[in-house]
């Protein structure tokens, strides 16, 4: 690039999707994930391929209110007529919320200091709502929520998660990350579980909630908690929670998109995986 020509505009945007028939966030051979379809709608706005970063990878079925990604682009027209164009070509199921320029240094993955998510759970004996089947876990069974949040506050922290993360291909090296929430609500027969961290490893919030919903079916103790969470091995006893009942909510950036040493890049396994 010579000293005349100047590098075109980065974008931050914030999509929410619903994940039910998606393969994941990441681009699929099949072009069956969510960036696949974001990519296509970008390739007919601008005539040319155009590739999306995003803060990182959501599995099959798993759900977003707050996923950031990013892209370069010369766009003349303004922010607001940036998403009017998505929303003509995207489907319902997939909205592009905010789009804004951002200095060239952002990066939607390596930026980020954090993320928080969202686990749904209905249980009782109310039985399972057909318009919620598709984001939550629906269990027959009434949970021991005060035992769950007893064994929540065993694990926020900053840990060694080794134990919650479910291996996929070479096993990682750094599973140190600060949990720095694993709430639990509670409204009706609804219970919402909040996890924020610096960072997540490979299925690490559906193993964390794996694990407090055995604790409130009385399958584990607050202390085998937090003895498999010192043991750093992953085991048979950690469930992975169903993908349907998980949300990305919200990315977190430093002052102007400044790359943090707080944010880890091992939230995102490998390309082959997905992570949550």
């Amino acid at each position: 690039m010579s000293d005349l020509e100047t590098k075109p505009d980065r974008w931050k945007c914030i999509v929410a999707y619903d994940g039910t028939a998606f393969t994941g966030w990441q681009s699929q051979l099949g072009g069956s994930g969510v960036q696949d379809v974001i990519e296509r709608r970008l390739a007919k706005m601008f005539g040319r391929e155009v590739r999306i970063h995003g803060s990182g990878r959501t599995d099959s079925g798993v759900h977003a209110r707050g996923q950031v990604f990013h892209f370069e682009a010369d766009w003349p027209h303004g922010a607001e007529k940036l998403l009017a164009a998505f929303r003509v070509g995207l489907p319902p199921t997939i909205q592009v919320q905010t789009a804004r320029r951002v200095p060239a240094g952002f990066h939607a993955r390596f930026s980020a200091t954090g993320k928080v998510y969202h686990y749904e759970i209905r249980h009782g004996s109310h039985g399972a709502d057909p318009f919620e089947f598709a984001f939550c876990w629906a269990m027959p069974h009434t949970l021991d929520v005060a035992m769950m949040r007893a064994a929540a506050a065993r694990l926020v922290g900053r840990h060694d998660f080794q134990s919650f993360c479910a291996i996929k291909g070479e096993p990682r090296t750094d599973n140190v990350r600060t949990l720095r929430r694993l709430d639990l609500s509670v409204r009706g027969p609804h219970i919402r579980i909040v996890a924020e961290a610096d960072g997540f490893l490979y299925k690490m919030v559906r193993s964390l909630v794996g694990a407090l919903v055995s604790v409130g079916q009385g399958k584990l103790t607050v202390e085998e908690i937090s003895s498999i969470l010192h043991e750093r091995r992953r085991t048979h006893r950690i469930k992975t929670a169903p993908p349907q009942g998980l949300c990305l909510v919200k990315v977190g950036y430093g002052p102007a998109g400044r790359k943090s040493k707080k944010m880890r890049g091992g939230d995102t396994p490998p390309r082959s995986s997905t992570a949550e």
